[in-house]
């Protein structure tokens, strides 16, 4: 090369490497001591960061959520807002207002496609590690410590932990406990009580006297009463509670699939919310060091296994109702509060399109859907099992809770897309069949005799009930992919003190170090 070139170029290299901040070459020599190995840190200039830590920050986490669940629940609405055929709205959820918006990877130890162990485990420590371990390294013999545990010891903050789930399930579980096992609920219950965290509502507790039930331990909850909790298990006992109650352990009243709370497609109008138990949550928690409150959609991610499309909307939807609670207490304390939203990961390859629509959308015929794949399971088809119902009065009841009508019922159908066609009621029956019949049986040692072919037809839910949901998920123009989590980043929208440092894109790890960050500890 002439050296006329050279020389200019040269020069132009030296001054890139001098404008290089310190601080990061700093972290990239030391990636081997650091949680953070192989992640790309932002450095922040002095004076883009405010210097201002957030006395209250609610932490909202969609399980199963990113941007597939929250846009086609955006697009719902919209449609329902629009009467004509020209979509002229863009009904956006409140969260995706706020002024600020990331994105983070949720790539675990073990997959591109990971756990809600690991990925909350990364949210609520900062680590990466294998699916279904809380707060442990990959070699299972080193415990690392929570953002809320740290608040708690450190600060003096009150910590809130809110699920729709159980409260020892994973995500919750990952803000207090450090187990090998995701599936260890006994001992993550345990770790629950030894948290001391000021207020816990949800879901029961899974196991709470052991997995013996010949040989059980003490019951969890009587437990969680000796160390000073408050434990309700009454919407009447909830709505007593004060702020000088002290701690305490709420369960919600109505409880469904697993113990967990109800769909909220499922939910009667008396019962609470998952709103509510936020907003008992603030009064519970309110002080004036400050408190830290993680608030899990959970049944989004029950939803998205299952393919329900209706009750993955509705649950997102109860979940926008929860982050108001949060947006409504800023608008009181504006110079103090953080709110996150975000994500641990996708569940079930969720996509608006199908290709039997092609371009075309029909969002509108998910409000026929009037309860869950869950509740209908529960009320109807394991009547039909037990009566062995006929197919055609089966499919009376799917067309009053879903909207799907027979192809004989086509002239005096008021929607002509959810008019079913010969093939479609042909699997409907094929379905049905095999739900009558019990599933696909086992083999000598346990093992299901179930097909590659039907499982990726049925997944492991009922034959019947998930056909329907898949029926009237495409002819509203929507697909699933997968009965299991995927491999696309979670979005994150932030808003409040801090709410800079949360824009670009980085890894699901860094929200941990941001928060850690902005609150001056760790």
């Amino acid at each position: 090369m002439n050296r006329k070139r050279l020389i200019p170029l040269l020069l132009a290299l030296m001054l890139l490497l001098a404008a290089v901040p310190v601080g990061f070459a700093a972290a990239s020599a030391n990636t081997e001591e650091t949680p953070r190995a192989g992640i790309a840190t932002p450095v922040m200039n002095e004076g883009e960061m405010t210097t201002t830590a957030p006395k209250y920050v609610f932490l909202f986490i969609g399980d199963g959520m990113t941007y597939p669940q929250f846009q086609a629940t955006s697009a719902f609405l919209s449609i329902n807002k629009d009467k004509d055929t020209i979509l002229t709205t863009n009904e956006m959820l409140n969260f995706m207002k706020f002024p600020v918006a990331g994105s983070a990877t949720t790539f675990d130890s073990t997959s591109f496609c990971p756990d809600s162990a690991s990925t909350a485990t990364s949210i609520a420590s900062g680590h990466k590690t294998y699916s279904g371990v809380l707060n442990m390294n990959e070699a299972k013999n080193k415990s690392y410590t929570t953002i809320a545990e740290t608040l708690k010891a450190e600060l003096g903050y009150k910590i809130g932990i809110v699920s729709s789930v159980n409260l020892n399930h994973a995500t919750p579980a990952a803000f207090y406990a450090h187990q090998a096992s995701r599936n260890n609920y006994y001992e993550i219950g345990l770790e629950l009580i030894d948290s001391n965290f000021d207020y816990f509502a949800g879901g029961a507790l899974l196991k709470s006297t052991g997995n013996k039930s010949d040989n059980p331990q003490t019951d969890l909850y009587e437990l969680a009463a000796a160390a000073g909790y408050t434990v309700v298990k009454t919407q009447a006992e909830a709505q007593a509670l004060a702020a000088d109650t002290g701690k305490a352990l709420v369960i919600a009243e109505d409880l469904a699939d697993s113990n967990a709370m109800t769909y909220e497609i499922d939910r009667t109008e008396t019962a609470w919310a998952l709103k509510d138990y936020v907003q008992q949550g603030v009064t519970m928690l309110n002080n004036d060091k400050g408190f830290f409150m993680m608030v899990e959609g959970g049944k989004i991610d029950w939803a998205c296994h299952a393919n329900d499309a209706g009750s993955t909307i509705h649950d997102t939807l109860a979940f926008a109702d929860a982050v108001q609670v949060a947006i409504d207490f800023a608008a009181e304390h504006p110079d103090e509060t953080l709110i996150l939203v975000t994500g641990d990961h996708e569940t079930g390859g969720l996509s608006i399109g199908f290709a039997g629509t092609n371009y075309s959308t029909y969002l509108k015929n998910i409000n026929y859907q009037t309860i869950s794949y869950a509740k209908y399971d529960a009320d109807y088809v394991a009547k039909y099992v037990e009566n062995k119902t006929p197919f055609a009065d089966a499919m009376a009841d799917v067309t009053a809770l879903f909207g799907l009508v027979m192809p004989e019922q086509a002239e005096s159908a008021a929607n002509k897309t959810l008019v079913l066609t010969d093939y479609e009621v042909t699997e409907l029956e094929k379905a049905y069949d095999i739900t009558l019949k019990g599933g696909f049986g086992t083999d000598a040692n346990g093992k299901s005799l179930q097909t590659q072919e039907e499982y990726v037809q049925y997944g492991t839910y009922t034959p019947f009930s998930v056909t329907v949901t898949h029926l009237l998920n495409n002819k509203s123009g929507i697909n699933f992919s997968s009965y299991s989590h995927t491999g696309l980043p979670a979005a994150v929208y932030a808003s409040g003190v801090g709410q800079e440092l949360f824009m670009g894109g980085y890894d699901n790890t860094e929200l941990y170090y941001k928060m850690a960050q902005l609150l001056g500890i760790g």
